[in-house]
């Protein structure tokens, strides 16, 4: 089992900047991909970022390349995803997420084995 628990999730202003963590526990990490989603109201869950546990690769969605750095400390077995430039459309809630890596199933949502409980950000015009 792993508990995933997600932070730094509140209110900033256009353009502005948030980091949200994701602290693991539980079993070990290294074969896993630790990713970033996130829910807007009536819409779908959506890949953000993820980072493979072993080696630190790094993806991306098109609409947040540029704009959000997703990173790991491994001593704290935590990801974070760094958030700049943020506009209103980013607002959402933020969750992580953990798999076994595969490489087809980076933005599939339903290929996660574990979850944190989501962390809300709400960007104001």
């Amino acid at each position: 089992q792993v508990q995933l628990v997600e932070s730094g999730g509140g209110l900033v202003q256009a353009g502005g900047s948030r980091r949200l963590s994701c602290a693991g526990s539980g079993r070990t990490l290294s074969s896993y991909i630790m990713s970033w989603f996130r829910q807007a109201p009536g819409k779908e869950r959506e890949f953000m970022a993820g980072i493979l546990w072993n080696g630190g690769r790094t993806y991306y969605a098109d609409s947040v390349k540029g704009r959000f750095t997703v990173s790991r400390d491994s001593a704290k077995n935590t990801v974070y995803l760094q958030m700049n430039s943020l506009q209103p459309e980013d607002t959402a809630l933020y969750y992580c997420a953990a798999g076994v890596w595969r490489s087809w199933m980076l933005s599939q949502s339903r290929q996660y084995d574990y979850w944190g409980q989501g962390t809300q950000v709400t960007v104001s015009s």
